[in-house]
């Protein structure tokens, strides 16, 4: 019923990048704090970087739980779903972390992204996960449901952002510079994306 693997490569691989959505999971270390769970979708803004780590872009939204979570622990969890074709769900268990526009890694991070949509997306961080626990289990209550195409809605909102503006939208929103349980969240102000030029003082 279940396997665990011990690198991301051959079908594992191919099943996880073939998926339209995958899942985000995260935690703070007080034991009363917050859970996190996000879905992740976009076409092209998730890559394996190689058999012991993924990556995403982490967009603009209207919070920043899991930047602040593991900006304190670095623990998450990635989960894919096989909604059509056979039954199979995949986690990724490891270690976290959000690699923001000001570090020297963050261009060199964005080039493995070859497809995703070139429009901003308030694009915010890298989250770059090296995978502890690897493990397939077999889904068969996972129902069937069709992928359509991906929603415009996100490119329409924040495409016509720029720095400054997306500055003003973080800040009117309480948890992104922090999080719900007051951890340090997404650091601000936001870093201009290294292909544009610095803001003027």
């Amino acid at each position: 019923m279940g396997q665990r693997h011990e690198r991301i490569d051959g079908r594992l691989r191919t099943f996880i990048e073939e998926q339209p959505v995958f899942f985000t999971a995260t935690a703070p270390l007080a034991a009363d704090g917050t859970v996190n769970l996000s879905p992740k979708g976009l076409r092209g803004s998730f890559a394996v970087l190689d058999a012991h780590t993924v990556a995403y872009l982490d967009y603009a939204g209207s919070n920043a739980e899991t930047v602040a979570h593991l900006r304190e622990n670095g623990r998450i969890t990635l989960m894919w779903c096989a909604f059509t074709g056979p039954p199979n769900i995949v986690r990724v268990h490891g270690r976290g972390e959000p690699v923001f526009r000001d570090d020297p890694r963050f261009p060199g991070l964005l080039a493995r992204f070859p497809d995703a949509d070139g429009a901003p997306h308030g694009l915010r961080a890298v989250i770059v996960v090296t995978a502890e626990h690897i493990r397939d289990t077999c889904g068969y209550a996972v129902p069937f449901m069709t992928y359509d195409e991906d929603r415009s809605l996100h490119r329409s909102r924040f495409e016509r952002e720029t720095d400054e503006t997306l500055n003003a939208y973080f800040h009117r929103k309480p948890d992104i510079p922090t999080s719900l349980d007051g951890l340090p969240g997404l650091p601000l102000p936001l870093p201009p994306l290294p292909s544009a030029p610095p803001a003027a003082p």
